[in-house]
């Protein structure tokens, strides 16, 4: 049965005032975080060390670039078109001979339809090498996980975990695999789609936190080992590393609502940054051995209504004196997909995984099981919906 609009209205209509209440509070969180960002923007940079000095890690972010040429502590690029047309052309002007690239991911979890547990995951990858010829490459790579791999009941473990452990040890081992076979890394990008810091798996059990911050720390020291520019994107940033740096400056009362995206929205314009920061957020990334404070962040105007994006990128590119060109090499992928990196996007319409598909698997799966005479059964409700389809 559908859902009842009017059940829906009726109960918003009667919990107004528990939105109303909390939309007040954030919006006064946030005028106090907004202020306190301006007045750390425009201290000199003498008083702003010394206000940073005391600050254990923790802190959130340490700025590493000087806001002296900032408006309300951000940089502007003075990128001006008068149409579409004239920013594709700074694009072909900056992005040519440069290659780009950026892999993806998609699953079919275990499902309760078969009599034993087992799932696919595919990588999709896709790299824009940005020449007059318009050469690129995409392709796949698959994994079927067994019983085995997915340890069930072996643990206490979700068997839906060990397939996203998977998909990332994939994903992460086919950047490193393209860096390392870059023939010009000072004119190569590579897009990590996600967060370089793994702070999302503190919520998970000790083997999986191993895992993935094995797989991104692999993945920094690669980059770093080769010298090729690497750049965690987030098109959707939660992180609270600015907000935290005011709290404890200014001692603000803490909010969870508000978030630095929020902060910095109000005062940023299609392409603008901020200066960049070190990453001192604490939790996992204390586990990150010698790349501990090795990943900055700057975020970054790619729509004109959106939130900024945060790029997070290894602090060599910033020693190497690459930073600029980097962020101008994202900006002009944020052109060309019209808001999203265009490699990051095409990469993911590679990797997923359609309703078609998780059908021929299935069917796959069931006649090859039969021809090999292992007993695979699968439920009258599978069954049904594969005769159907």
């Amino acid at each position: 049965m559908s859902l009842k609009p009017s059940q829906i209205q009726a109960i918003l209509q009667a919990k107004r005032a528990d939105f109303a209440r909390f939309d007040r509070t954030a919006l006064k969180d946030l005028q106090q975080y907004r202020n306190a960002w301006i007045d750390f923007a425009r201290q000199p940079q003498s008083e702003r060390l010394h206000l940073l000095a005391d600050k254990p890690n923790g802190l959130g972010g340490r700025p590493i670039e000087t806001f002296a040429e900032t408006q309300k502590g951000i940089l502007s690029p003075q990128l001006k078109w008068r149409n579409r047309e004239e920013s594709l052309a700074w694009v072909r002007d900056l992005l040519t001979g440069v290659t780009t690239f950026a892999v993806d991911g998609s699953q079919i979890f275990p499902s309760k339809d078969f009599s034993i547990p087992v799932a696919l995951v595919q990588i999709g990858w896709f790299e824009n090498r940005h020449d007059r010829a318009g050469g690129y490459e995409k392709d796949i790579q698959l994994d079927v996980m067994t019983p085995v791999d997915l340890q069930a009941g072996q643990s206490n473990e979700p068997v839906d975990r060990r397939v996203n452990v998977r998909r990332f040890e994939m994903e992460t081992q086919r950047l490193a695999q393209y860096i390392e076979s870059v023939a010009d890394p000072s004119r190569s990008l590579v897009f990590f789609d996600g967060s370089l810091i793994a702070t999302f798996a503190e919520a998970f059990d000790d083997t999986t936190r191993q895992a993935y911050r094995r797989c991104l720390l692999a993945l920094l020291r690669t980059s770093e080992k080769h010298r090729t520019p690497l750049v965690g994107y987030i098109d959707t940033s939660y992180a609270h590393d600015l907000t935290t740096l005011l709290q404890q400056v200014y001692q603000l009362p803490e909010s969870d609502a508000v978030h630095d995206a929020q902060v910095l929205n109000q005062f940023m314009e299609w392409g603008d940054r901020t200066p960049l920061f070190q990453c001192e957020r604490g939790g996992i990334l204390d586990t990150y051995q010698e790349q501990r404070d090795q990943i900055t962040f700057t975020y970054l105007k790619t729509t004109r209504e959106g939130y900024p994006a945060r790029l997070e990128i290894p602090r060599w590119i910033w020693e190497a004196g690459l930073l600029d060109q980097v962020v101008d090499w994202v900006r002009a992928e944020v052109i060309i997909g019209g808001g999203y990196p265009y490699v990051i996007e095409t990469a993911d319409q590679t990797a997923v995984l359609q309703t078609q598909d998780r059908q021929i698997f299935y069917r796959m799966l069931q006649d090859w099981a039969a021809q090999e005479g292992l007993n695979l059964r699968l439920s009258r409700k599978m069954v049904s919906k594969v005769r159907r389809r």
